[in-house]
């Protein structure tokens, strides 16, 4: 008999598992998976920390976050500063001084805010009701077109105008020379990888991969005194009201008898004839000097039962529908829901590794 059956071995059931074993509780993992990480995984190809699932960046304005990450791994210096590709035409991202000046020759900061200024009342947007809306209300017209439009229809399969506006709003605008992707005062990826780090969280946890929840639930129900699920909220519930909606990624790894294939971690391809989003070259978050390098081309996809889902479509719909779960899972005393799937929430590492933490302190205080 376990204290914790501990459903998904990704960031939040690792950091919740370490906690609770370190409390002195008797804590079992399962994936469903045949490697602990979940969508953090790194695995080693030609010497070079493969993301298998696509770029994950640590960076986080929490000190109390930063120095808990730090206690499994030595972070490197990695900045995150993004290229965007439209057809010819490179831009940095996040929208700043060096995007402006490209675009438009603007040089400095009120040539480019006066520029936006114009686009912006040519649009003539004060209360945006949708992405395409919000966009040209931060950046005008000529930003929007070539850097978001299409890039946003592949990512989520719909038009800009059918999203909510606060899906752009994560974007930052600077009027700065910088091309630092974050704000975030803390940054970073993890020498060693980031299995590395699962691993050192897990360690004192009995751990089973390749174990799916839903394959044997009677024995899994009554193998422990409370569980920690962090898989789909809905598939719990034997999609009772209705499939909750996602959005899945497909990836193409290839490589190259070449030291160097792009020059940069992450170049995104804007235009939307060009299926892949962005392609990333994993050597350069380690500033590798290996003879060959690898890349891979992410696909955005609609989710369909058998793929993993990625990101949860937070529209209205599917809000209200998530809803009608939770009541559900507010019911279950013994089940507690977690991480990205199990709270049908978008969130950063710094964020999950903050939900897990502060879902491990609620449950101490309750025992």
């Amino acid at each position: 008999m376990y204290d914790y059956l501990v459903v998904g071995a990704g960031l939040f059931g690792s950091v919740f598992a370490r906690e609770m074993t370190k409390a002195g509780k008797k804590c079992l993992v399962i994936d469903k998976r045949e490697h602990i990480g979940g969508n953090i995984y790194t695995e080693d190809i030609e010497g070079i920390r493969v993301h298998k699932y696509g770029a994950h960046i640590f960076h986080t304005d929490n000190k109390e976050i930063w120095d808990y990450i730090n206690q499994f791994a030595e972070f490197n210096r990695y900045t995150n500063c993004v290229v965007a590709r439209y057809k010819d035409e490179l831009y940095n991202l996040p929208f700043n001084m060096n995007t402006f000046n490209k675009l438009w020759g603007v040089i400095t900061p009120k040539e480019a805010q006066e520029k936006i200024k114009e686009q912006i009342k040519e649009a003539g947007i004060t209360s945006p009701s949708n992405l395409e809306e919000q966009a040209l209300l931060l950046v005008g017209r000529d930003i929007y077109e070539k850097l978001i439009k299409g890039y946003t229809q592949k990512q989520w399969g719909k038009s800009a105008k059918e999203l909510p506006a606060f899906i752009i709003k994560r974007l930052p605008v600077r009027f700065t020379y910088d091309n630092n992707y974050f704000n975030d005062k803390y940054q970073g990826i993890p020498e060693g990888g980031y299995t590395a780090i699962i691993e050192k969280m897990l360690d004192g946890c009995e751990v089973r991969l390749s174990e799916n929840y839903f394959s044997d639930r009677e024995k899994y129900d009554n193998i422990a005194k409370k569980i920690l699920f962090t898989g789909m909220i809905d598939e719990y519930f034997d999609f009772c009201y209705g499939s909750l909606e996602y959005r899945t990624l497909r990836f193409e790894n290839e490589i190259y008898d070449m030291e160097n294939f792009q020059g940069n971690a992450v170049v995104n391809y804007t235009e939307y004839d060009i299926p892949y989003t962005r392609i990333i070259e994993h050597k350069h978050f380690e500033f590798g000097k290996q003879k060959k390098t690898i890349v891979t081309k992410e696909y955005p996809d609609v989710w369909k039962p058998g793929m993993e889902p990625y990101y949860p479509v937070n529209d209205d719909k599917n809000n209200l529908l998530y809803n009608k779960y939770l009541k559900l899972a507010e019911k279950k005393e013994n089940v507690i829901f977690g991480g990205r799937l199990g709270m049908y929430r978008y969130m950063d590492m710094h964020n999950i590794i903050e939900e897990a933490l502060r879902c491990f302190g609620k449950e101490i205080k309750a025992l």
